[in-house]
């Protein structure tokens, strides 16, 4: 029983409730409106707020129920059983407010229904049930989550996952509804949209203009994708840098505030009137060059802390013009910070997010929040380690009580999760430390997620091997970290530079090899031991998830590290050959060539077969991988041999 003022966000919600019943029990189930006759027979669920559903309200008036828009407060909801018109057992779901309704649905789900909120992604479906399980529970209140007021997903370097399947560089749109319903489920309340406006590498980069010649972005399907989270009661925060196909600026404009003021502000105001970026809640604004994401060095003379004070006053003004009231954010990405310590500082009605460096721990720390509103841009995954997880839900707990005790950095949370599917468990755990950082507890964490999708004894090795693959990325070290060390042990045993588009060729050093042997040591030891462990666990549960998401990470990462590390062993021989001009050492370089060629092969065939369930078919495949740190080929070995045939006295 629904009430008649429900909004469209909480008729979604309801719908959402009444699939997950259809899931688990073989009833019919019906949404009634709150005046229509009270149903004499069958279990009566009444869903709703105070203020959308009347029986609630009335309900609360007569005590039966303890809700109101202040008990439990915003963001917070209950479930009870009710006696109601002689109808015995009757269920509330309510909500202080409409995400408190969310809440309470989806946590009623999951917990008395079994639904997965991740079910779309991880395979677990839930069992059937008979009728009177849905009074399993026991009245409850859920508590507002602690904080932030926002927990929001960034969509960034999201590339694969618009590529698996579909159109490439754009979200297929199944994938992209599926992953806002589990973002809801897993109490995320925005999204930030990024490279689906159409991010500048995919139109203008030699990589990405060679995967796709034809790119152009979908205007109508933009706004499709921001009414689609916006029903499921996610507010979207947009990032407007200047860039983006949707109404790109001149990269040479970007560089030069004081003279090309107006052409920002014109850019700006052109996605207020004419794109369907009026409809963002929240604008986030970085303090960059607004068409590429590095660093504002100002070609006319400027302080950039500065021009950075001018333009959040200005861009500011242009939002409490055409959408007062909205949320505006500073994200103090990478230099960002530093800025911020020397003195830079956006109008007080701006939100102040500080950046983790990309694997969830500081570089930098604010010398002072001076009383703004504070928050953080946390790192779910990051573009080093896209491929193959850090799973670290310790330096959550961690690193993220540190940011709420001593900064005060409560108020929002943005977490990057960058191609989504592989990052699942960090996702939840931020949303978890933020739901209730007095209760949160990582160890805990591992063992309740886990044992969500394995055995006890598979969980076990599944949480061992996972903190193995953490322990291998220390120093910010992940799989495409290593993709670019490749490129530099390619480039020294070959003889050639390393050519990147639009830049300056890299000379081949040997220089550049030394500095890699140590730390990959350090990896392989690591992930040999997170491989070992999942191969364990797998021996117990044989699952596709146990496959997709414990043994496949740690199968990918050290196939690469293996490869990488015959590749090191041949840079040290022909390095011995420079220095002795023994041709013995130069042979067994050589002859190391077999086992090199092997290795790729095996990379190529895990990638390509990738996940057991063919609904994942072509998720590591190497055409639709990130074009980013190049990737080793056959023609880079075949250049290694004519170089060492050659160079051979």
């Amino acid at each position: 029983m629904v009430g008649d003022n429900l909004s469209k966000v909480e008729l979604n919600t309801i719908d959402d409730l009444k699939t997950d019943l259809q899931k688990v029990i073989t009833s019919e189930v019906k949404v009634v409106s709150e005046k229509e006759a009270f149903p004499e027979h069958g279990t009566v669920f009444i869903l709703g707020t105070p203020t959308s559903n009347a029986l609630i309200q009335e309900l609360a008036i007569q005590k039966n129920i303890n809700l109101s828009t202040e008990i439990p407060g915003s963001r917070g909801g209950i479930w009870a059983k009710v006696n109601h018109k002689n109808h015995k057992n009757a269920i509330v779901i309510g909500g202080s407010d409409l995400q408190g309704l969310q809440y309470a649905i989806y946590d009623y789900s999951k917990d008395v229904l079994g639904i997965d909120p991740l079910e779309y992604w991880t395979g677990k479906t839930a069992s059937k049930i008979d009728n009177e399980a849905v009074f399993n529970f026991t009245a409850k209140t859920i508590a507002p989550p602690k904080v932030p007021p926002v927990l929001a997903y960034f969509e960034n370097d999201v590339d694969e996952l618009a590529n698996y399947r579909g159109k490439l560089l754009e979200y297929d749109w199944e994938t992209y509804t599926e992953m806002i319903d589990a973002l809801v489920r897993m109490r995320y309340n925005a999204i930030q949209l990024f490279d689906m406006l159409g991010r500048p590498e995919f139109f203008i980069r030699p990589e990405y203009k060679k995967l796709k010649p034809d790119y152009q972005i979908d205007i109508d399907y933009i706004e499709k994708m921001i009414d689609y989270a916006q029903l499921k009661g996610m507010k979207v925060a947009v990032d407007f840098a200047l860039g983006y196909q949707i109404h790109p600026m001149s990269a040479d404009k970007a560089d030069c505030w004081k003279t090309y003021k107006e052409d920002w502000l014109d850019a700006w105001r052109y996605y207020f009137e004419k794109t369907p970026l009026a409809k963002t809640d929240i604008f986030i604004l970085r303090p960059r060059h607004q068409v590429w994401d590095w660093k504002y060095e100002s070609t006319c003379g400027e302080s950039k802390i500065d021009v950075f004070n001018e333009v959040y006053a200005a861009f500011g003004k242009l939002v409490d013009e055409y959408k007062p009231n909205a949320s505006k954010v500073l994200v103090c990405y990478s230099d960002g910070m530093e800025m911020w310590n020397e003195g830079f500082r956006p109008p007080t009605d701006w939100t102040v997010l500080w950046s983790d460096h990309g694997f969830g721990d500081f570089e930098h720390l604010p010398n002072t929040t001076d009383n703004y509103e504070f928050g953080t841009y946390m790192h779910a995954g990051y573009w080093l380690n896209h491929t193959v997880h850090n799973p670290y839900p310790n330096k959550v707990e961690t690193i993220m009580k540190e940011m709420f005790e001593t900064y005060n950095a409560d108020k929002f949370c943005l977490v990057n999760g960058q191609n989504f599917r592989p990052f699942l468990l960090n996702l939840e755990a931020y949303s978890a430390v933020c739901n209730n950082p007095d209760t949160f507890n990582a160890d805990a964490f591992y063992k309740d997620w886990t044992s969500r999708y394995f055995s006890e004894a598979a969980a076990h090795h599944a949480i061992a091997s996972m903190k193995y693959l953490h322990e291998a990325q220390e120093g910010r070290k992940g799989y495409v970290e290593h993709l670019w060390e490749i490129r530099e042990a390619v480039s020294y045993l070959s003889n050639a530079p390393i050519r990147r588009p639009g830049k300056t060729p890299i000379p081949f050093d040997y220089k550049r090899v030394i500095g890699d042997y140590e730390t990959t040591e350090h990896v392989a030891k690591n992930v040999q031991k997170a491989l070992t462990e999942a191969e364990q666990g797998y021996q117990i549960e044989a699952t596709d998830f146990y496959h997709a998401y414990v043994l496949l990470p740690a199968q990918l990462y050290n196939d690469l590290i293996a490869f990488e590390t015959t590749l090191h062993s041949m840079t040290k021989l022909k390095n011995q050959f420079e220095k002795s001009k023994n041709v013995t050492f130069l042979n067994e370089a050589k002859a190391l060539l077999p086992s090199a060629k092997a290795q790729l092969d095996v990379i190529y065939k895990h990638r390509a077969s990738g996940d057991l369930d063919d609904k994942w078919k072509d998720w590591y495949a190497i055409k639709n991988r990130r074009q980013n740190n190049g990737f080793p080929t056959n023609d880079m070995l075949s250049a290694i041999k004519e170089n060492l045939n050659k160079i051979t006295p």
